[in-house]
């Protein structure tokens, strides 16, 4: 994801520095998808009978680095990701494959046997990366790559996207041991913070040569022609505390989520003064829930954990979002069993969300914010950070827009519902941050019909195609730029997510598909 720098009540858009972006259609006129050449078939069956456990060996290298952005470092500075290119370096000479390490970019290549600096390209993008993992809700460590009986490789990084970069380097040493006559370089390039800062990769670009067909391996199948606009609302609440009598139930703490673009897997709440019939009223409530809820009495009061399920924030239908559940178990019944709480940060927080949010995946009940596009699909909107601080507390929505609203449209849609929610209540929301990210629609890339050909005939699926997904990858800042994997359509993404795993069997098949259309591309005038 990108790191966004907004501001208050206003939006700074990065359309001006995605020229490639055509925001006219989901997809090219389409013929039929043609076959593999048998060339590309044999070197993809080659592919997959000799390198499967190569891969897996790599990725398990790969994985044991834990190349998150971390505070006060970059890649150029942070010895891990020193470490990590450094393995992955030795890793793709050791496969005869030329490297070029440019501090945020790694570049990999294989080049015909006559290059020459006019050589045109097929770039495959990727990033090195990886989101923060929490320990607590993995069986093992999530930098150690274990695989279960069912054949799943767990690890940070095993689907988004380390395991695509290990498909790629085999799916090249295939190409180079076959010895085919490939017309332009493939060039695999590793981007070092995808997950945190676009801009090195912007100003890195100002620079380099990009190829006219790009494809990148940080997505879904069959093939991404639109990517929904990342964007973000956040806020914060003032830190209040009402004056109450002695036994009355006050909500004093309610906080959830790991970072902005996970859907959250846990949320918790602190009740002072609870008495027996609230306990029994949120007990009751709790059983007609999707979250798993803990009851832990501490010296401070009752403790409320839910625990949900995480996801992509990009498909929020994949998780359990813990944060927005919790809220909804807090709201007040019409019944009076759960209260009106006494004014305090934490019921703000959730009268907030309960009143804006909800438990819905759209934005439904944020005014009139919600909208669809019929290819690209519904906005989205999940909250999936909130955190306590001292002045109160931080609420971060994270959504995904497709086309059809103007950035200055939606704030402003935005704005009516928050003030209309502070108007109803009372409560002063400060240092209301909103960016609207841009939606791509990619129209007549010259690889299209080459990558569902593909595509259809590895997975017999006839007559693939394009899609658009809720993620938002580096495709957007290059030309003719596909994503291609490694998901299957209407299998869960699990990149982002707590046990993210990739496994033994879609990588081999990643990999027939990598060298296949990797063959079909570099064979290209």
């Amino acid at each position: 994801m990108k790191k966004i720098t907004a501001t208050r009540f206003s939006l700074r858009c990065l359309s001006a520095l995605i020229p490639l972006l055509i925001a006219t259609s989901g997809s090219a006129t389409q013929t039929a998808a043609p076959v593999p050449s048998a060339e590309a078939q044999k070197v993809a069956g080659y592919a997959a009978a000799h390198f499967q456990q190569a891969q897996i060996d790599t990725l398990k290298t790969l994985v044991s680095y834990d190349t998150r952005a971390r505070e006060g470092l970059t890649p150029e500075t942070d010895p891990v990701f020193a470490d990590f290119k450094r393995a992955l370096g030795v890793k793709a000479r050791m496969l005869g494959l030329d490297v070029e390490d440019s501090g945020y970019v790694m570049l990999i290549s294989l080049s015909p046997k006559d290059a020459s600096a006019s050589t045109k390209k097929v770039g495959v993008i990727t990033h090195g990366d990886v989101q923060p993992a929490d320990p607590s809700l993995w069986p093992q460590s999530p930098y150690e790559l274990t695989e279960t009986a069912d054949g799943k490789l767990v690890g940070r990084g095993a689907e988004d996207d380390k395991g695509p970069i290990a498909t790629a380097l085999y799916a090249m040493k295939a190409i180079k041991d076959s010895g085919i006559p490939i017309k332009r370089r493939i060039e695999l390039l590793v981007y070092m913070a995808e997950e945190s800062d676009w801009d090195p990769l912007k100003a890195f670009l100002e620079t380099y040569q990009s190829a006219d067909i790009n494809i990148t391996l940080d997505a879904e199948y069959p093939v991404v022609t639109g990517e929904k606009g990342w964007s973000q609302i956040k806020l914060s609440l003032p830190r209040v505390m009402a004056k109450v009598a002695a036994d009355t139930p006050v909500l004093t703490h309610f906080s959830g989520g790991s970072f902005a673009s996970q859907i959250p897997q846990q949320a918790r709440a602190v009740i002072q003064n609870p008495n027996p019939a609230l306990v029994t009223a949120l007990k009751a409530r709790a059983e007609t829930l999707p979250v798993k809820t803990d009851f832990i009495d501490e010296p401070l009061g009752l403790a409320i954990l839910a625990t949900g399920k995480a996801a992509h924030s990009s498909t929020p239908e994949d998780g359990i979002n813990a944060v927005a559940y919790l809220a909804e178990l807090l709201s007040p019944s019409a019944d009076g069993s759960i209260p009106d709480w006494p004014m305090t940060t934490a019921a703000s927080t959730v009268d907030f969300l309960h009143s804006l949010v909800g438990t819905g995946l759209y934005g439904d009940k944020f005014g009139k914010l919600g909208y669809s596009d019929e290819f690209m699909g519904p906005m989205t909107l999940a909250p999936t950070l909130i955190t306590e601080t001292k002045a109160g507390a931080e609420v971060t929505l994270n959504l995904r827009r497709p086309v059809g609203r103007s950035p200055d449209e939606l704030d402003k849609l935005a704005m009516e519902a928050i003030h209309a929610w502070q108007d109803a209540g009372g409560t002063q929301v400060a240092d209301i941050e909103t960016y609207w990210g841009t939606p791509m629609l990619v129209k007549d890339a010259p690889h299209l019909e080459t990558l569902l050909g593909v595509y259809g005939h590895y997975t017999h699926t006839a007559d693939p195609k394009p899609i658009a997904i809720g993620g938002s990858t580096n495709a957007k800042l290059f030309p003719n730029a596909l994503s291609f994997g490694p998901a299957m359509p209407g299998v869960e993404y699990t990149g982002h997510s707590e046990n993210e795993f990739i496994t033994r069997a879609q990588l081999k098949l990643n990999l027939e598909m990598y060298t296949a259309a990797l063959v079909e591309l570099a064979m290209r005038d």
